[in-house]
């Protein structure tokens, strides 16, 4: 029995390395039980190009099989049999940014909850167990999908197989995406709103917000000022990272504010309380860093 684990072990990490790359080769190495719910019972594994973003993701169709008993943990069979998961990986503008749409319901009320860092995802189970990977900076959950912001000195070759296992654990488990509800929607239109603002709210909510959806990211209104004609809004997700979200502000998101509502004159960015102190101290611990760097030598000023 040992020798067939074995080798059965060895084809699937060969296989694994062959279709998948050697990101989950690795992991079918250290983990075979791992690969063994990726190829041992489900009954199709697609890996395809996609024909719309002309770049390479990884497309999982689950429909559970019968799972070998001695693989999967006993409480978890009932719920391996009877659930079918479609999972998929799309990139987006930002190379640190991946979407992952598991084919079901994230977050309920078409709603979405941003976590820049793992002490604000004390609320979603979800985000805490992607947080648990190192290399992970910040979590996203939109309503039908989860977009994971890495560190740039991380590969997604070693992450994007950890975050598949994360994701599929979570939905076994049958854990509720979030423990607290949502506040109220950004976009939702109050009796002291004026006109303009519930044009700007309806605008963002039916057309700016789910263009920007797309590609992993959300928009939040955070205020108008009628004196100026200025909007503030706020990026996240995929957005809040990427070198082209300026271009998206003034070239997509303005240039529609002012086409269709005439007050408007500009949008500005605004960044909330959490992710400045987010930045700063990431900002610290790199001149931390560089200063170790100095007084050792390797780095010179």
């Amino acid at each position: 029995m040992r020798l067939l684990f074995s080798g059965v072990q060895t084809r699937l990490q060969s296989l694994a390395t062959c279709v998948l790359g050697s990101g989950i080769g690795k992991l079918a190495h250290e983990k075979p039980w791992t690969l063994f719910r990726f190829f041992h019972y489900p009954k199709h594994t697609i890996y395809t190009h996609s024909s719309l973003t002309g770049s390479m993701h990884s497309l999982y169709k689950l429909h559970y099989g019968f799972p070998d008993r001695r693989l999967v943990p006993q409480q978890q069979l009932w719920l391996l049999f009877k659930r079918g998961l479609f999972l998929q990986s799309q990139p987006t503008p930002n190379p640190d940014s991946v979407k992952f749409l598991p084919g079901r319901e994230v977050v309920p009320n078409e709603a979405s909850v941003d976590f820049p860092n793992a002490q604000t995802a004390q609320i979603s189970p979800l985000a805490k167990r992607l947080f648990r990977i190192e290399g992970i900076s910040s979590v996203f959950l939109g309503p039908d999908f989860v977009t994971v912001t890495k560190r740039e000195d991380v590969s997604w070759s070693v992450l994007r197989p950890e975050i598949f296992e994360a994701i599929l654990e979570f939905y076994a488990s049958e854990e509720p995406v979030l423990l607290e509800n949502l506040p109220e929607s950004d976009t939702s239109i109050k009796p002291e709103d004026d006109e303009v603002v519930a044009m700007i709210k309806e605008l963002l909510e039916t057309r700016i917000k789910p263009a920007v959806a797309e590609d992993g990211g959300n928009i939040l209104y955070r205020g108008y000022h009628p004196d100026t004609g200025i909007v503030d809004l706020e990026l996240q997700g995929s957005c809040t990272t990427c070198s082209s979200s300026v271009v998206t502000l003034k070239s997509g998101v303005e240039n529609m504010l002012m086409h269709y509502i005439p007050e408007v004159k500009g949008v500005r960015e605004v960044v909330s309380e959490e992710r400045q102190k987010m930045e700063q101290v990431s900002r610290e611990q790199l001149q931390s860093l560089e200063q170790r760097l100095r007084d050792s030598g390797v780095l010179r000023s």
